[in-house]
């Protein structure tokens, strides 16, 4: 809001006619204007074009209709200003829809300062993904700082979320229901209830409707936690209701029930991860047994019907997804 206030304020208040062209003799570089050689086009006029140019506008009319318009424009907080001030007056001049949405977001700091080369603490993302799988570094960033605000990078945080929360909450569950499986029913999905009470996490808590909302609103953070209480949920269930005891109880069908149900939350877990940790939904279908392909052109309300998980699907225990640091 306060972003939205600032950019009301900078045009109700300060905004001029913006020339489009710069004189060539002061300017140190650009692109000559067509009409007139001593001048270049104004670097910011030029830049902002290239989003139409760049997917088809005045060459591939039918690449250009696939991407535009276009439903979110996700910029740095620091050139706000011109993406939505002048680069929607230049899409009225030329008769084009806007953007649904301008988003902008904010800047990190490392450890509570700013990153800086003479400091010497400029993260690398491509050498942060050596180090830490890439969606361990997409859940951390994305339920770590809050989307939109700045926020504060820690390796010493990223490493301590890594063990609590995704190797050990999300791992271990995914591990330990497909180890289940495997030594108490042959390593196939059992033929369990779809509606035994109290045996359904994902159902008793209404994940999707709220999951979406956060989404739709770009609350990240919140979609992230949403998720990681159904996690929660799952491994509580599993301590709950004890598969080893009921395996030497022989109490078949009950057992059947909770490892179906443990199974197909963790396929509708999967699909809840895949827009912010996309290789582990596919790994996490994949060890159902199931082709991520497949999976990802079914109908969103579809998906979300509970059961849709097959009986006699056969499963691939694989190992953990994210393993220990030693």
């Amino acid at each position: 809001l306060s972003r939205r206030n600032e950019i009301v304020s900078y045009i109700k208040d300060f905004m001029k006619d913006v020339s489009i062209s710069r004189q060539k003799k002061t300017a140190h570089c650009g692109i000559e204007f067509p009409l007139d050689a001593d001048q270049v086009i104004y670097v910011w006029f030029d830049a902002l074009i290239n989003y139409l140019s760049a997917i088809g506008y005045g060459s591939d009319e039918k690449l250009f209709k696939k991407w535009w318009p276009m439903d979110l424009h996700i910029v740095g907080k620091d050139i706000l200003k011109f993406h939505a001030a002048l680069w929607p007056a230049m899409l009225m001049s030329a008769g084009l829809p806007l953007p649904k949405t301008v988003f902008a977001h904010g800047f990190f700091t490392v450890n509570g300062e700013k990153m800086s080369k003479s400091l010497g603490n400029v993260v690398d993302p491509v050498e942060l993904v050596t180090l830490y799988p890439l969606d361990a570094v997409r859940y951390f960033l994305l339920s770590e700082i809050k989307f939109g605000e700045d926020g504060d990078f820690s390796l010493t945080r990223l490493k301590e979320r890594y063990e609590s929360e995704i190797a050990n909450a999300l791992g271990n569950l995914v591990h330990r229901a497909l180890s289940m499986t495997e030594q108490y029913a042959g390593g196939l999905v059992p033929q369990g209830s779809a509606a035994a009470e109290g045996l359904d996490p994902l159902c008793e808590i209404d994940i999707w409707r709220t999951y979406s909302d956060h989404m739709e609103a770009y609350r990240f953070q919140e979609a992230v936690g949403s998720v990681w209480g159904v996690i929660r949920s799952a491994n509580q269930f599993i301590e709950q209701e004890k598969p080893w005891a009921l395996f030497k109880e022989n109490k078949q069908q009950l057992l059947n029930d909770v490892l179906y149900n443990i199974l197909e939350t963790l396929r509708q877990v999967a699909w809840l991860l895949l827009p912010l940790m996309p290789d582990t939904a596919e790994r996490i279908w994949q060890r159902l047994g199931l082709d991520p392909a497949v999976e990802k052109e079914q109908p969103l309300d579809l998906a979300q019907v509970w059961g849709g998980l097959k009986p006699q699907t056969k499963i691939n225990k694989g190992e953990p997804l994210f393993p220990k640091e030693k």
